[in-house]
Protein backbone atom coordinates (compact mmCIF):
# COMPACT_ATOMS: atom_id res chain seq x y z
CA UNK A 1 0.00 0.00 0.00
CA UNK A 2 2.81 2.38 1.18
CA UNK A 3 4.98 1.76 -2.03
CA UNK A 4 1.57 2.27 -4.40
CA UNK A 5 1.35 5.25 -2.93
CA UNK A 6 4.79 6.60 -3.39
CA UNK A 7 4.37 5.35 -7.24
CA UNK A 8 1.12 7.26 -7.40
CA UNK A 9 2.69 10.60 -5.73
CA UNK A 10 6.18 10.02 -7.92
CA UNK A 11 3.80 9.94 -10.83
CA UNK A 12 1.79 13.12 -9.93
CA UNK A 13 5.23 15.22 -9.28
CA UNK A 14 6.55 13.69 -12.82
CA UNK A 15 3.39 14.86 -14.66
CA UNK A 16 3.46 18.41 -12.64
CA UNK A 17 7.50 18.57 -13.66
CA UNK A 18 6.69 17.80 -17.13
CA UNK A 19 3.84 20.27 -17.58
CA UNK A 20 5.84 23.02 -16.04
CA UNK A 21 8.88 22.43 -18.18
CA UNK A 22 6.65 22.03 -21.29
CA UNK A 23 4.60 25.77 -20.49
CA UNK A 24 7.99 27.63 -19.60
CA UNK A 25 8.53 26.38 -22.99
CA UNK A 26 5.73 27.80 -25.05
CA UNK A 27 6.01 30.57 -23.05
CA UNK A 28 9.98 31.19 -24.35
CA UNK A 29 8.15 30.88 -27.95
CA UNK A 30 5.60 32.94 -27.71
CA UNK A 31 8.22 35.77 -26.11
CA UNK A 32 10.69 35.06 -29.21
CA UNK A 33 7.57 36.32 -30.86
CA UNK A 34 8.77 40.07 -29.79
CA UNK A 35 11.86 39.56 -32.04
CA UNK A 36 9.53 38.58 -35.51
CA UNK A 37 7.17 41.90 -34.26
CA UNK A 38 10.22 43.99 -33.92
CA UNK A 39 11.35 42.90 -37.07
CA UNK A 40 8.12 43.10 -39.20
CA UNK A 41 7.35 46.75 -37.56
CA UNK A 42 11.03 47.80 -38.06
CA UNK A 43 10.71 47.02 -41.88
CA UNK A 44 7.15 48.95 -42.53
CA UNK A 45 8.35 52.11 -41.17
CA UNK A 46 10.37 54.65 -42.55
CA UNK A 47 14.17 54.32 -41.59
CA UNK A 48 13.85 57.70 -39.53
CA UNK A 49 11.80 55.71 -37.43
CA UNK A 50 13.21 52.18 -37.29
CA UNK A 51 14.80 53.02 -33.63
CA UNK A 52 11.79 54.14 -32.22
CA UNK A 53 10.14 50.91 -33.48
CA UNK A 54 12.50 49.40 -32.11
CA UNK A 55 12.46 50.73 -28.58
CA UNK A 56 8.98 50.62 -28.32
CA UNK A 57 8.79 46.52 -28.48
CA UNK A 58 11.63 46.98 -25.66
CA UNK A 59 9.33 48.74 -23.95
CA UNK A 60 6.09 46.97 -23.98
CA UNK A 61 7.59 43.95 -22.58
CA UNK A 62 9.51 45.54 -19.97
CA UNK A 63 6.98 47.76 -18.82
CA UNK A 64 3.67 45.41 -19.47
CA UNK A 65 5.71 42.24 -17.80
CA UNK A 66 6.20 43.92 -14.40
CA UNK A 67 2.69 45.84 -14.72
CA UNK A 68 0.93 42.43 -15.17
CA UNK A 69 3.21 40.79 -12.60
CA UNK A 70 2.21 43.68 -9.99
CA UNK A 71 -1.61 44.35 -10.81
CA UNK A 72 -2.75 42.60 -14.37
CA UNK A 73 -2.61 39.11 -13.07
CA UNK A 74 -4.85 39.84 -10.14
CA UNK A 75 -7.45 41.83 -12.32
CA UNK A 76 -7.50 38.98 -14.36
CA UNK A 77 -8.47 36.66 -11.63
CA UNK A 78 -10.85 39.11 -9.93
CA UNK A 79 -13.05 39.59 -13.67
CA UNK A 80 -12.79 35.38 -13.89
CA UNK A 81 -14.41 34.91 -10.10
CA UNK A 82 -11.45 33.74 -8.48
CA UNK A 83 -10.76 37.02 -6.58
CA UNK A 84 -7.70 38.87 -6.96
CA UNK A 85 -4.65 36.95 -6.97
CA UNK A 86 -1.48 39.26 -7.94
CA UNK A 87 1.42 37.24 -9.21
CA UNK A 88 3.34 38.47 -6.40
CA UNK A 89 1.18 36.33 -4.13
CA UNK A 90 2.23 33.04 -5.94
CA UNK A 91 3.72 30.37 -3.63
CA UNK A 92 4.44 27.24 -5.71
CA UNK A 93 6.17 26.51 -9.05
CA UNK A 94 3.01 26.54 -11.20
CA UNK A 95 1.56 29.62 -9.67
CA UNK A 96 5.00 31.39 -10.52
CA UNK A 97 5.34 30.24 -14.17
CA UNK A 98 1.42 30.47 -14.52
CA UNK A 99 1.65 34.43 -14.66
CA UNK A 100 4.56 34.65 -16.83
CA UNK A 101 2.96 32.17 -19.30
CA UNK A 102 -0.54 34.89 -19.18
CA UNK A 103 1.73 37.46 -19.10
CA UNK A 104 3.39 36.86 -22.74
CA UNK A 105 0.13 36.70 -24.13
CA UNK A 106 -0.63 40.09 -22.39
CA UNK A 107 2.30 41.88 -23.89
CA UNK A 108 1.66 40.06 -27.74
CA UNK A 109 -2.12 42.48 -27.50
CA UNK A 110 -0.02 45.20 -26.64
CA UNK A 111 2.88 44.87 -29.01
CA UNK A 112 0.28 44.81 -31.80
CA UNK A 113 -1.37 48.33 -30.64
CA UNK A 114 2.61 50.00 -31.56
CA UNK A 115 2.61 49.04 -35.59
CA UNK A 116 -0.68 50.89 -35.90
CA UNK A 117 0.41 54.21 -34.65
CA UNK A 118 3.85 54.21 -35.77
CA UNK A 119 5.82 57.43 -37.22
CA UNK A 120 3.72 59.98 -34.87
CA UNK A 121 2.91 58.81 -31.61
CA UNK A 122 4.86 60.06 -28.77
CA UNK A 123 6.93 57.25 -27.04
CA UNK A 124 5.32 58.42 -23.01
CA UNK A 125 1.65 58.11 -24.65
CA UNK A 126 2.47 55.09 -26.20
CA UNK A 127 4.34 53.47 -22.61
CA UNK A 128 1.28 54.89 -20.63
CA UNK A 129 -1.03 52.75 -22.97
CA UNK A 130 0.83 49.74 -22.65
CA UNK A 131 0.85 50.42 -18.81
CA UNK A 132 -3.00 51.21 -18.64
CA UNK A 133 -3.39 47.60 -20.87
CA UNK A 134 -1.37 45.27 -18.97
CA UNK A 135 -2.87 46.80 -15.49
CA UNK A 136 -6.89 46.75 -16.62
CA UNK A 137 -7.73 46.89 -20.07
CA UNK A 138 -6.34 43.45 -21.47
CA UNK A 139 -7.23 41.51 -17.90
CA UNK A 140 -10.40 42.59 -18.15
CA UNK A 141 -10.96 40.53 -21.36
CA UNK A 142 -9.34 37.81 -20.66
CA UNK A 143 -10.65 37.11 -17.06
CA UNK A 144 -13.88 37.53 -18.87
CA UNK A 145 -13.24 34.91 -21.50
CA UNK A 146 -11.01 32.55 -19.77
CA UNK A 147 -12.67 32.06 -16.41
CA UNK A 148 -15.61 29.64 -16.20
CA UNK A 149 -17.13 32.30 -13.90
CA UNK A 150 -16.38 35.38 -16.28
CA UNK A 151 -18.82 37.40 -18.13
CA UNK A 152 -18.49 35.36 -21.31
CA UNK A 153 -17.80 31.60 -19.65
CA UNK A 154 -20.71 28.93 -19.31
CA UNK A 155 -21.19 29.87 -15.82
CA UNK A 156 -21.08 33.60 -15.99
CA UNK A 157 -23.75 36.12 -16.71
CA UNK A 158 -23.89 36.05 -20.51
CA UNK A 159 -22.54 32.39 -20.99
CA UNK A 160 -25.15 31.20 -18.94
CA UNK A 161 -28.19 32.94 -20.56
CA UNK A 162 -27.53 31.04 -23.96
CA UNK A 163 -25.96 27.88 -22.57
CA UNK A 164 -22.73 27.77 -24.30
CA UNK A 165 -19.15 29.24 -23.16
CA UNK A 166 -17.63 32.19 -25.90
CA UNK A 167 -15.35 29.82 -27.23
CA UNK A 168 -11.34 30.70 -28.41
CA UNK A 169 -8.94 28.51 -27.71
CA UNK A 170 -5.39 30.29 -28.08
CA UNK A 171 -6.60 34.29 -28.18
CA UNK A 172 -8.21 34.49 -31.50
CA UNK A 173 -10.20 37.29 -30.25
CA UNK A 174 -9.23 37.83 -26.78
CA UNK A 175 -5.12 38.50 -27.78
CA UNK A 176 -5.48 39.29 -31.39
CA UNK A 177 -8.65 41.06 -32.40
CA UNK A 178 -8.41 43.05 -29.07
CA UNK A 179 -5.14 44.10 -30.03
CA UNK A 180 -6.23 44.98 -33.45
CA UNK A 181 -9.20 46.74 -32.54
CA UNK A 182 -7.06 48.91 -29.76
CA UNK A 183 -4.58 49.98 -33.08
CA UNK A 184 -7.46 50.64 -35.27
CA UNK A 185 -8.85 53.05 -32.20
CA UNK A 186 -5.65 54.29 -31.36
CA UNK A 187 -4.75 55.48 -34.78
CA UNK A 188 -7.96 56.95 -35.68
CA UNK A 189 -7.43 59.69 -32.65
CA UNK A 190 -3.86 60.15 -32.74
CA UNK A 191 -4.81 61.25 -36.47
CA UNK A 192 -2.61 59.69 -39.69
CA UNK A 193 1.11 60.48 -40.78
CA UNK A 194 1.56 63.72 -42.32
CA UNK A 195 1.27 63.44 -45.96
CA UNK A 196 -0.41 60.23 -45.65
CA UNK A 197 -3.75 61.19 -47.11
CA UNK A 198 -4.99 64.28 -49.45
CA UNK A 199 -7.51 66.93 -48.96
CA UNK A 200 -9.41 65.44 -51.18
CA UNK A 201 -9.52 61.91 -49.04
CA UNK A 202 -7.39 59.91 -51.31
CA UNK A 203 -4.17 58.48 -50.12
CA UNK A 204 -0.44 58.55 -50.94
CA UNK A 205 1.67 54.98 -50.27
CA UNK A 206 4.70 55.61 -47.23
CA UNK A 207 6.61 52.93 -48.02
CA UNK A 208 8.24 50.77 -45.35
CA UNK A 209 12.39 51.01 -45.45
CA UNK A 210 13.20 47.09 -45.86
CA UNK A 211 10.82 44.17 -47.26
CA UNK A 212 13.41 41.82 -46.07
CA UNK A 213 13.19 42.86 -42.45
CA UNK A 214 9.34 42.90 -42.55
CA UNK A 215 9.81 38.98 -44.30
CA UNK A 216 12.12 37.79 -41.54
CA UNK A 217 9.73 39.41 -38.88
CA UNK A 218 6.75 37.08 -40.59
CA UNK A 219 8.53 33.70 -40.43
CA UNK A 220 9.90 34.52 -36.97
CA UNK A 221 6.24 35.25 -35.97
CA UNK A 222 5.37 32.18 -37.64
CA UNK A 223 7.64 29.71 -35.51
CA UNK A 224 6.81 31.55 -32.36
CA UNK A 225 3.05 30.80 -33.42
CA UNK A 226 3.14 26.97 -32.62
CA UNK A 227 3.38 28.02 -29.08
CA UNK A 228 0.32 29.78 -28.88
CA UNK A 229 -1.57 27.31 -30.40
CA UNK A 230 0.23 23.87 -30.11
CA UNK A 231 1.68 25.13 -27.05
CA UNK A 232 -1.88 25.57 -25.45
CA UNK A 233 -2.97 22.22 -26.08
CA UNK A 234 0.14 19.70 -25.05
CA UNK A 235 -0.94 19.26 -21.33
CA UNK A 236 -0.38 16.06 -19.63
CA UNK A 237 -2.94 14.68 -16.95
CA UNK A 238 -2.82 11.87 -14.76
CA UNK A 239 -5.60 9.90 -16.33
CA UNK A 240 -5.23 10.06 -20.04
CA UNK A 241 -1.42 10.83 -20.51
CA UNK A 242 -1.73 13.31 -23.22
CA UNK A 243 -4.46 14.72 -25.45
CA UNK A 244 -2.80 13.24 -28.94
CA UNK A 245 -6.05 13.78 -31.05
CA UNK A 246 -6.26 17.79 -30.21
CA UNK A 247 -2.77 18.30 -29.98
CA UNK A 248 -2.52 16.92 -33.57
CA UNK A 249 -5.77 18.39 -34.27
CA UNK A 250 -4.04 22.17 -33.54
CA UNK A 251 -1.14 21.35 -35.28
CA UNK A 252 -2.12 20.75 -38.41
CA UNK A 253 -5.12 23.22 -38.62
CA UNK A 254 -2.61 25.88 -37.52
CA UNK A 255 -0.07 25.24 -40.13
CA UNK A 256 -3.04 25.01 -43.31
CA UNK A 257 -4.95 28.16 -42.43
CA UNK A 258 -1.16 29.80 -41.93
CA UNK A 259 0.01 28.57 -45.70
CA UNK A 260 -3.84 29.37 -46.74
CA UNK A 261 -3.77 33.03 -45.74
CA UNK A 262 -0.75 33.64 -47.40
CA UNK A 263 -2.40 32.39 -50.75
CA UNK A 264 -5.56 33.79 -50.09
CA UNK A 265 -3.94 37.46 -49.77
CA UNK A 266 -1.72 36.82 -52.42
CA UNK A 267 -4.46 36.24 -54.91
CA UNK A 268 -6.94 38.74 -53.72
CA UNK A 269 -4.31 41.48 -54.36
CA UNK A 270 -3.47 39.93 -57.39
CA UNK A 271 -7.16 40.11 -58.59
CA UNK A 272 -7.14 43.57 -57.96
CA UNK A 273 -3.63 45.10 -59.14
CA UNK A 274 -2.02 41.99 -61.66
CA UNK A 275 0.64 41.83 -59.16
CA UNK A 276 1.21 39.49 -56.11
CA UNK A 277 2.59 41.87 -53.65
CA UNK A 278 4.69 40.62 -51.26
CA UNK A 279 3.83 42.29 -47.89
CA UNK A 280 0.36 41.29 -48.66
CA UNK A 281 1.68 37.29 -49.25
CA UNK A 282 3.70 38.36 -45.82
CA UNK A 283 0.67 39.93 -43.77
CA UNK A 284 -1.61 37.39 -45.11
CA UNK A 285 0.15 34.32 -43.40
CA UNK A 286 -0.09 36.34 -40.12
CA UNK A 287 -3.97 36.92 -41.01
CA UNK A 288 -4.56 32.85 -41.93
CA UNK A 289 -2.81 32.07 -38.53
CA UNK A 290 -4.69 34.47 -36.32
CA UNK A 291 -8.40 33.49 -37.55
CA UNK A 292 -7.74 30.00 -36.71
CA UNK A 293 -6.17 30.92 -33.46
CA UNK A 294 -9.25 30.89 -31.60
CA UNK A 295 -10.60 27.34 -33.37
CA UNK A 296 -7.98 25.18 -34.14
CA UNK A 297 -9.06 22.59 -31.64
CA UNK A 298 -12.51 22.18 -32.92
CA UNK A 299 -12.00 22.63 -36.93
CA UNK A 300 -11.77 20.14 -39.50
CA UNK A 301 -9.34 20.07 -41.96
CA UNK A 302 -11.41 21.78 -44.35
CA UNK A 303 -12.34 24.42 -41.95
CA UNK A 304 -8.91 25.06 -41.48
CA UNK A 305 -8.31 25.64 -45.22
CA UNK A 306 -11.53 27.64 -45.30
CA UNK A 307 -10.54 29.88 -42.40
CA UNK A 308 -7.75 30.78 -43.66
CA UNK A 309 -8.64 31.25 -46.69
CA UNK A 310 -11.00 33.99 -45.98
CA UNK A 311 -8.81 35.78 -43.30
CA UNK A 312 -6.13 36.14 -46.21
CA UNK A 313 -8.66 37.38 -48.24
CA UNK A 314 -9.81 40.07 -46.57
CA UNK A 315 -6.55 40.97 -45.68
CA UNK A 316 -6.24 43.84 -49.25
CA UNK A 317 -9.95 44.52 -49.46
CA UNK A 318 -9.97 46.17 -45.27
CA UNK A 319 -6.81 47.64 -45.30
CA UNK A 320 -8.33 49.00 -48.48
CA UNK A 321 -11.62 50.45 -46.43
CA UNK A 322 -9.61 51.42 -43.46
CA UNK A 323 -7.32 53.33 -46.05
CA UNK A 324 -9.67 54.90 -48.95
CA UNK A 325 -12.91 54.80 -47.04
CA UNK A 326 -12.35 55.61 -43.19
CA UNK A 327 -8.97 57.15 -43.65
CA UNK A 328 -7.19 56.08 -40.56
CA UNK A 329 -3.46 55.59 -41.24
CA UNK A 330 -3.08 51.50 -39.59
CA UNK A 331 0.62 51.68 -40.82
CA UNK A 332 1.55 47.99 -40.14
CA UNK A 333 -2.19 46.58 -41.08
CA UNK A 334 -3.38 45.50 -37.54
CA UNK A 335 -6.49 45.79 -37.57
CA UNK A 336 -6.93 43.82 -41.01
CA UNK A 337 -4.32 41.35 -39.95
CA UNK A 338 -5.37 40.81 -36.10
CA UNK A 339 -8.56 42.40 -35.71
CA UNK A 340 -10.90 41.99 -38.51
CA UNK A 341 -9.03 38.14 -39.19
CA UNK A 342 -9.47 36.98 -35.71
CA UNK A 343 -12.84 38.55 -35.33
CA UNK A 344 -13.74 36.31 -38.74
CA UNK A 345 -12.35 32.74 -37.57
CA UNK A 346 -13.59 33.50 -33.75
CA UNK A 347 -17.47 33.81 -35.56
CA UNK A 348 -16.75 30.94 -38.23
CA UNK A 349 -16.65 28.24 -35.37
CA UNK A 350 -20.35 27.07 -35.88
CA UNK A 351 -19.48 26.64 -39.87
CA UNK A 352 -16.27 24.38 -39.35
CA UNK A 353 -16.75 23.00 -36.26
CA UNK A 354 -15.96 19.19 -35.96
CA UNK A 355 -19.14 17.28 -35.45
CA UNK A 356 -17.83 15.14 -32.07
CA UNK A 357 -16.73 18.68 -30.67
CA UNK A 358 -20.26 20.05 -31.67
CA UNK A 359 -21.99 16.89 -29.82
CA UNK A 360 -25.39 18.13 -28.61
CA UNK A 361 -24.69 21.98 -28.60
CA UNK A 362 -26.74 24.05 -30.90
CA UNK A 363 -25.07 25.67 -33.81
CA UNK A 364 -27.55 28.86 -33.34
CA UNK A 365 -26.74 29.05 -29.83
CA UNK A 366 -22.43 28.56 -30.44
CA UNK A 367 -22.91 31.20 -32.69
CA UNK A 368 -24.81 33.22 -30.98
CA UNK A 369 -21.95 32.86 -27.62
CA UNK A 370 -19.02 33.73 -30.58
CA UNK A 371 -20.83 36.65 -31.63
CA UNK A 372 -21.63 37.86 -27.66
CA UNK A 373 -17.68 37.47 -27.10
CA UNK A 374 -16.56 39.93 -30.08
CA UNK A 375 -19.40 42.55 -29.37
CA UNK A 376 -18.25 42.67 -25.82
CA UNK A 377 -14.44 42.59 -26.31
CA UNK A 378 -14.36 45.23 -29.18
CA UNK A 379 -16.85 47.49 -27.23
CA UNK A 380 -14.47 47.02 -24.47
CA UNK A 381 -11.19 47.81 -26.31
CA UNK A 382 -12.89 50.61 -28.57
CA UNK A 383 -14.15 52.53 -25.58
CA UNK A 384 -10.86 52.33 -23.39
CA UNK A 385 -8.89 52.74 -25.44
CA UNK A 386 -10.21 55.85 -26.91
CA UNK A 387 -10.64 57.21 -23.54
CA UNK A 388 -6.80 56.37 -22.93
CA UNK A 389 -5.73 58.32 -26.32
CA UNK A 390 -8.36 60.69 -25.77
CA UNK A 391 -6.82 62.06 -22.95
CA UNK A 392 -3.51 62.09 -24.00
CA UNK A 393 -4.18 63.92 -27.36
CA UNK A 394 -6.63 66.08 -24.93
CA UNK A 395 -3.05 66.88 -22.98
CA UNK A 396 -1.89 67.48 -26.60
CA UNK A 397 0.73 64.45 -25.24
CA UNK A 398 -0.25 61.84 -28.04
CA UNK A 399 1.76 62.77 -30.86
CA UNK A 400 4.92 64.58 -31.74
CA UNK A 401 5.41 68.11 -33.52
CA UNK A 402 5.42 68.45 -36.83
CA UNK A 403 8.74 69.04 -36.98
CA UNK A 404 9.91 66.08 -34.86
CA UNK A 405 7.79 64.11 -37.12
CA UNK A 406 9.30 65.16 -40.16
CA UNK A 407 12.91 65.05 -38.44
CA UNK A 408 12.05 61.78 -37.68
CA UNK A 409 11.33 59.48 -33.83
CA UNK A 410 14.59 57.93 -34.00
CA UNK A 411 16.60 61.37 -33.56
CA UNK A 412 13.97 63.59 -31.77
CA UNK A 413 12.76 60.95 -29.28
CA UNK A 414 15.90 59.11 -28.95
CA UNK A 415 19.06 61.00 -30.38
CA UNK A 416 20.58 58.71 -32.26
CA UNK A 417 20.13 57.29 -36.17
CA UNK A 418 19.35 53.86 -37.00
CA UNK A 419 21.78 54.46 -40.38
CA UNK A 420 24.12 57.26 -39.71
CA UNK A 421 25.84 56.28 -42.66
CA UNK A 422 22.95 58.44 -44.46
CA UNK A 423 22.91 60.94 -42.34
CA UNK A 424 23.04 64.94 -43.37
CA UNK A 425 25.81 66.00 -41.37
CA UNK A 426 29.52 65.11 -41.84
CA UNK A 427 30.61 62.74 -39.87
CA UNK A 428 33.52 61.01 -39.13
CA UNK A 429 32.86 57.79 -38.11
CA UNK A 430 34.95 55.31 -35.50
CA UNK A 431 37.14 53.84 -38.59
CA UNK A 432 38.10 57.31 -39.34
CA UNK A 433 36.37 57.20 -42.76
CA UNK A 434 33.58 60.25 -43.71
CA UNK A 435 30.14 59.65 -44.78
CA UNK A 436 29.65 61.92 -46.91
CA UNK A 437 32.36 61.80 -49.53
CA UNK A 438 29.80 60.33 -52.14
CA UNK A 439 26.23 61.88 -52.63
CA UNK A 440 24.03 59.31 -50.55
CA UNK A 441 20.71 57.65 -51.12
CA UNK A 442 18.72 57.76 -47.65
CA UNK A 443 17.48 53.94 -47.18
CA UNK A 444 13.98 55.23 -47.05
CA UNK A 445 14.42 56.83 -50.18
CA UNK A 446 14.90 60.56 -49.60
CA UNK A 447 17.86 62.03 -51.17
CA UNK A 448 20.63 63.43 -49.18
Amino acid sequence: MIDSIALQTDAGTLIDGINNTWILLVTFLIFFMHAGFAMLEAGQVRSKNVSNQLTKNLLTWSVGVTVFFLIGAGVDSYVGGAGFEPAFAADSASGWIGWLYGAVFAMTAATIVSGAVAGRAKLRAYVGYTFLLAAVIYPVVSGMAWYDAGLLGIDGAIGSAIGVAFDDFAGGTVVHAMGGIAGLTAAWVIGPRMGRFNDDGSANVIPGHSMTFAVLGTLMLAFGWYGFNVGTSAIFNANDAILLDQLGRVAMNTTIAMACGAMGAGLVAWAKTGKVDTLYVANGLLAGLVGITAIPHASTWWGAFLVGSVAGAQLPLVFSVVEKRLNIDDVCAVFPVHGSAGVIGTLMLPIVVESSYLGSTSRVDMFLAQLSGVVVIATWTVVTTALVWGAFKAAGQARVSPDHEQEGLDVSEHGVETYPEFGDEETVVADGGLVDDVPATRADGDSK
